[in-house]
């Protein structure tokens, strides 16, 4: 039985707290077990389990009942029970001799007492397939560095805190370095992506006492998990892009349900402007869109197309000819298409009728440019295919009135986060009561905000927990960043307020320099 206290994550996800790692983990093996339809994810952390739902298919009131009872019902937590995980590693890493000397011990017994240690994935976050592993055989607790590093190799085996983890993919972290693995972490392509799932048990095997390695590697060409080929794509060229701008990638609604991979959702950051552009070029509204930032794409036709374009405001022109917004226009093949710099608004997105194609991950064509998965940034002279998934014909008349983003002030609504308690009175009316401003420092991972600093009323470490968009995060410099769609899924930084799923729309259009006004949200069920 484990007395797990609910804690609010903005209006569409909560957290369960708990007293120690082994209650996480009994909490989050029974919901996963028991989990009714519209939960989204149920991500485990340090001392947190984060349930996402979505409310047109479970009342708030309803998971949050569901999810105490099965906290009630878990048998206490033994931490791992999951398949037996074997990595090769060489103890060969840059802060080795540092880690030992800092611990009061011999490199070899360093490396000794970490490959005898029994370890078990606790939960995943940070990146796609980064496994928090837990030892009871494993006494230290290891400082992170004083300052991260701005790159870390795929491979780097590291130890922070009680922790220690294997970098899926080259990031920036501050984990102390010890050692190197061959091992394929994460794999987008494969039946289980990550090798290193929580409830997993590891065991490290010394280089040198390893026989032959086995890694997941998906074969060349093989088919991804929606069926399609990794490697090329199904449909014809439907477009060249001359300049992609800014930064223009391709997106859609994004990869719900793998937050626990350690996997964000991504897609479009402003969807109502997606799901608009689509239906007006006859698309399904999850259909794939390039999402152009601050303009400058020019792109041309290889073949006769239609396409619309949403979102910010700025001359778009079709061989040379200025065209509207928010109306479906024949795009004849060898010609122009011009989305000029933004007057307003952050993001548009570009619709062709049939979707585009692209590399799909975990179900989903949007890229995730700090994880890595699907298709990368538009490059120049590269094809993008046209897919032939229209659905409906294409409208008379938009579907909605339209017109230019407001990004000069914009008014946010908020819900509770899980954190307020950890801050000051005065910051909390602070939060509210102040005009904050987008700083330059804002993409689709999140955009900090420039304003009074916020204080904390604790300056204790915050073990991680679950992130969602639209969290404000705040680090111990005051300043809070929302998060967006491509944030991570698990975070250290006290999260006081959530924007709220309406309001999120809103912040994608936000250029550096808007003002924002927070305001409290109307309480749901």
């Amino acid at each position: 039985m484990v007395n797990a206290r609910v804690l609010p994550m903005g209006e569409r996800a909560f957290l369960l707290e708990t007293d120690s790692l082994a209650e996480v983990v009994a909490v989050h093996a029974a919901l996963v077990s028991s989990r009714p339809h519209g939960v989204i994810d149920v991500v485990p952390a340090a001392r947190t389990v984060l349930v996402r739902i979505d409310p047109s298919l479970l009342l708030p009131s309803a998971a949050r009942s569901w999810a105490v009872a099965a906290a009630v019902g878990a048998d206490g937590g033994t931490i791992g029970d999951g398949p037996l995980i074997e990595l090769d590693i060489a103890y060969d890493g840059a802060d080795l001799a540092d880690t030992a000397e800092l611990l009061g011990i011999s490199t070899d017994e360093l490396a000794g007492r970490h490959a005898a240690a029994d370890w078990t994935v606790a939960f995943t976050g940070f990146a796609p397939g980064f496994g928090y592993l837990v030892s009871e055989d494993w006494p230290f607790d290891v400082p992170r560095l004083a300052s991260p590093r701005t790159r870390v190799p795929a491979g780097a085996v590291g130890l922070a805190g009680r922790f220690s983890g294997a970098y899926p993919r080259e990031t920036p972290g501050g984990w102390r370095l010890i050692g190197t693995t061959d091992a394929t972490l994460f794999d987008p392509d494969a039946a289980s992506p990550a090798l290193l799932a929580p409830g997993a048990r590891v065991r490290f095997r010394r280089r040198e006492d390893a026989g032959r390695r086995e890694t997941r590697r998906h074969a060349e060409g093989a088919p991804s998990p929606d069926g399609g080929s990794a490697e090329s794509p199904q449909f014809s060229t439907g477009f060249e892009v001359v300049e992609p701008g800014l930064l223009s990638t391709l997106q859609d609604l994004g990869r719900a349900g793998a937050a626990s991979l350690g996997v964000a959702g991504s897609g479009a950051l402003d969807r109502a402007a997606l799901r608009t552009a689509n239906r007006l070029v006859g698309n399904a509204e999850p259909a794939t869109c390039v999402e152009v930032t601050m303009g400058g794409l020019r792109a041309v036709a290889v073949r006769d197309l239609w396409f619309a374009v949403t979102g910010a405001w700025g001359p778009i022109r079709l061989a040379g000819r200025e065209v509207d917004p928010y109306e479906a226009h024949a795009w004849p093949a060898g010609a122009e298409l011009h989305l000029d710099w933004f007057a307003h608004g952050a993001r548009a997105y570009l619709a062709v009728r049939g979707g585009l194609d692209g590399r799909a991950v975990l179900g989903s064509r949007s890229a995730d440019l700090l994880a890595g998965l699907g298709p990368a940034a538009l490059r120049p002279g590269e094809g993008v295919a046209v897919r032939s998934d229209a659905s409906t014909p294409i409208p008379v008349a938009p579907p909605a009135p339209w017109g230019a983003p407001h990004d000069d002030e914009v008014t946010l609504e908020l819900a509770p986060g899980p954190r307020a308690d950890w801050f000051t009175a005065a910051a909390q009316a602070a939060l509210f009561d102040a005009v904050w401003t987008v700083s330059n420092q804002a993409d689709r991972i999140g955009a900090r905000l420039d304003g009074p600093p916020l204080a904390r009323s604790r300056t204790d470490e915050l073990p991680s927990e679950g992130m969602v968009p639209g969290a404000i995060q705040v680090p111990p410099s005051g300043r809070p960043t929302i998060l967006l769609a491509d944030g991570p899924v698990t975070g250290g930084y006290p999260v006081i307020a959530v924007v709220t799923d309406a309001s999120l729309d809103l912040v994608a259009q936000a250029r550096p320099g808007t003002r924002i006004r927070f305001r409290h949200a109307r309480r749901s069920a």
